[in-house]
């Protein structure tokens, strides 16, 4: 009996959990977190940075000189010139020769200087590029939070409105039985409680697909379980609508990833359009060589009118007595490379002035961004207080045509056209709820508050 009650318990308990883990419902701020740390975009700008950091790498070893290694072993088998005394023989011999070289850029136009410069600024305008695409990712994932709770919220007034007609149904037959109401109005309410049954499978398939866009967002693969809980606030952008768009402007100057990007792409042209005029200059290039050579055959010698050979010497004696060294400096000065370098100087100002051009368009364009964002917010929350006004007055008409309906002083088109009414003022509000949330996290990354609060 022990062990049956223990293996209930562990039943009990597992699944509560898994109960648990399914009844999660995420916030706003721990869908952005997660986002930020699983997205494949995300991913893939960070690994754009570490490439910017290898070519930064690479930019400083053109500082570094250049060092070069070469050993060869050689043999050489039947007649060959004895190198001591000229003559043929038959004889099989071996060399190794050793050598290294040194080479460093004295001067190269400033382009290795340029170089370092252009690759420190690519590297900072990747770090920009994943900033952006973080808060990119975070924008997105804000509005189809909220796409979420809208058709959250749309599907309760489609289910809400559905029992209100079955109940609706069954008074009317009662009032077909009692004779107060034609039997037509009982058919027309059937009509539109089918319809009623339509609209809540289409808003039911409308929150699963937008909490699947949702989950993809997250990189989640189990959006069949995931839902989202509404914390948000109607009174959460007070603050900002009391800032002047210019005031936002400014702000949004100092912080705005987009225009960091344009200005940084901006001084790589101009670096780019140094490293080009830079091919006009002289190089200057130190070098240093050393080489030398070990033979293992014996060494003939001449005494008198006889060859008397002896061993070869020891190894590090032909490595110290062959040795020779060579250094000193080449002067290279273009003189005419079929236009190449004239060329690159002439793309290279082409670029600098569409990056220059890419800035102004981006200010011009961030200018206008920031005017419409406060604009639409502003409208958006007017919007959502007509919304309101609207539902309140279409909320009495309904209660008004409800009455009548009931005592048989109005017929079933009045009354669902009262009640189609209501429902398209409720999902106004809805609408317009959300749309202005959004439009003031718009308005509140443009002048530096984040998505989220860390």
């Amino acid at each position: 009996m022990k062990k049956n009650s223990y293996f209930s318990l562990i039943v009990i308990l597992f699944f509560g959990l898994s109960t648990q883990a399914q009844s999660k419902k995420w916030t706003l701020e721990e869908c952005v977190k997660y986002a930020l740390e699983n997205n494949i975009s995300i991913k893939q700008s960070e690994l754009d940075t570490q490439t910017a950091t290898i070519d930064k790498r690479g930019a400083l070893g053109n500082f570094l000189p250049s060092i070069n290694a070469t050993s060869n072993h050689s043999w050489n088998i039947g007649l060959n010139q004895d190198i001591t005394t000229g003559l043929l023989r038959n004889q099989t011999t071996q060399f190794t020769s050793v050598g290294a070289n040194v080479g460093i850029d004295i001067y190269k136009g400033l382009q290795n200087q340029n170089n370092l410069r252009k690759a420190n600024l690519a590297l900072i305008a990747s770090k920009y590029q994943l900033l952006k695409m973080q808060e990119d990712i975070a924008l997105n994932v804000a509005n189809a939070f909220l796409q979420v709770l809208f058709n959250k919220e749309n599907l309760k007034v489609q289910q809400e409105q559905l029992s209100v007609n079955e109940k609706q149904l069954n008074r009317s037959t009662e009032l077909v039985n009692a004779g107060s109401i034609p039997k037509g109005d009982v058919l027309d309410i059937k009509a539109n409680l089918a319809l009623n049954r339509q609209n809540v499978v289409a808003a039911e398939n409308t929150l699963l697909i937008s909490k699947l866009s949702l989950a993809q967002l997250l990189q989640l693969k189990d959006f069949e379980s995931f839902d989202v809980i509404d914390v948000t606030s109607m009174n959460e952008g007070v603050a900002i609508l009391s800032q002047t768009p210019s005031a936002i402007l400014d702000k949004a100057k100092e912080t705005r990833t987009a225009l960091k990007i344009a200005q940084t792409n901006l001084e790589i042209a101009q670096k780019n359009l140094a490293i080009a005029k830079g091919a006009f200059q002289p190089t200057i290039q130190g070098f240093y060589g050393f080489n030398t050579r070990i033979s293992y055959a014996d060494v003939a010698t001449i005494s008198g009118n006889s060859i008397i050979t002896k061993p070869s010497n020891p190894f590090w004696t032909q490595f110290s007595d062959n040795k020779g060294q060579s250094f000193g400096a080449q002067l290279s000065i273009p003189i005419f490379n079929g236009f190449s370098a004239k060329n690159n100087v002439e793309r290279s100002r082409v670029n600098l002035e569409k990056s220059k051009i890419a800035l102004e368009q981006q200010n011009l364009d961030l200018q206008r961004t920031i005017y419409a964002a406060f604009t639409d917010a502003k409208g958006a929350l007017n919007a959502n207080v007509s919304a309101i006004s609207s539902l309140e007055a279409r909320q009495e008409a309904y209660n008004y045509a409800k009455e009548k309906f009931a005592v048989g002083l109005m017929n079933s088109f009045e009354y669902n056209q009262a009640q189609t009414l209501l429902i398209n003022a409720q999902s106004e509000v809805l609408r317009t709820k959300y749309d202005y949330i959004f439009k003031i996290k718009i308005l509140e990354f443009y002048f530096g508050i984040p998505i989220i609060k860390n």
